[in-house]
């Protein structure tokens, strides 16, 4: 049986999509760069903010470490500004976590969104359900990189065995794979069945409510 689960954030546990998008947007208009639909953001978020605005950079212009720079403080103004303008819970996970919780195991979150968002966001969101929570931090790769993980499992003392890390993208699948945990994919976040089985996802759950018989049975 399971004792610790590890959940992405964005795509798994809130569906932030719409403020991601808009952020991301407001800086392309910002620099005259052509903004995106917000179904186009689902492949473009994933791998932390850096990443994100690079993939709206159009082609011709240098990615440079100064425009780095100045696009990723303008995103975090921004974002940091209007996070919880339209972002939500998914359906049916607040019910799920509440089982898990009263099963007795420990749960976690560990982001590529910076750490100084992503705590305070989970715990807007869901207050008190968590163990711990794990963002990005300057100067420490992100996932799929599992140097994060292992420092949150450390943190937990959480061993691999009974360990299992959920998530809604191949970023996570891998992540997973990285630390040595069994993976679950899941269907309603922002990414497909197809992009989670080639990545080799371990299960894939379709609701909150499968996620949590997956785990308790």
């Amino acid at each position: 049986m399971y004792r610790h689960i590890i959940f992405d954030l964005d795509g798994t546990l809130l569906n932030t999509l719409e403020d991601l998008a808009a952020a991301t947007n407001w800086v392309c208009r910002r620099h005259g760069w052509p903004v995106h639909e917000v179904e186009e953001y689902k492949n473009f978020v994933g791998n932390g903010a850096l990443k994100l605005l690079e993939r709206v950079v159009p082609p011709g212009v240098a990615v440079t470490d100064a425009l780095r720079r100045v696009t990723l403080e303008e995103f975090t103004a921004r974002y940091n500004a209007h996070k919880e303008d339209k972002t939500t819970v998914y359906a049916g996970m607040p019910e799920a976590l509440e089982r898990l919780k009263a099963a007795g195991l420990t749960l976690a979150v560990l982001s590529n969104k910076p750490n100084e968002a992503a705590c305070p966001v989970v715990e807007r969101y869901y207050p008190g359900v968590f163990d711990a929570v794990q963002g990005a931090l300057p100067g420490v790769p992100v996932k799929p990189d599992p140097t994060l993980l292992h420092k949150l499992m450390a943190d937990l003392g959480a061993v691999q065995k009974t360990t299992l890390f959920v998530g809604d993208s191949n970023v996570d699948i891998r992540t997973a794979k990285n630390g040595g945990l069994t993976s679950c994919g899941v269907l309603w976040g922002f990414r497909t069945r197809q992009e989670l089985e080639a990545e080799g996802a371990d299960r894939i759950v379709e609701t909150p409510a499968q996620l949590a018989e997956l785990i308790l049975r």
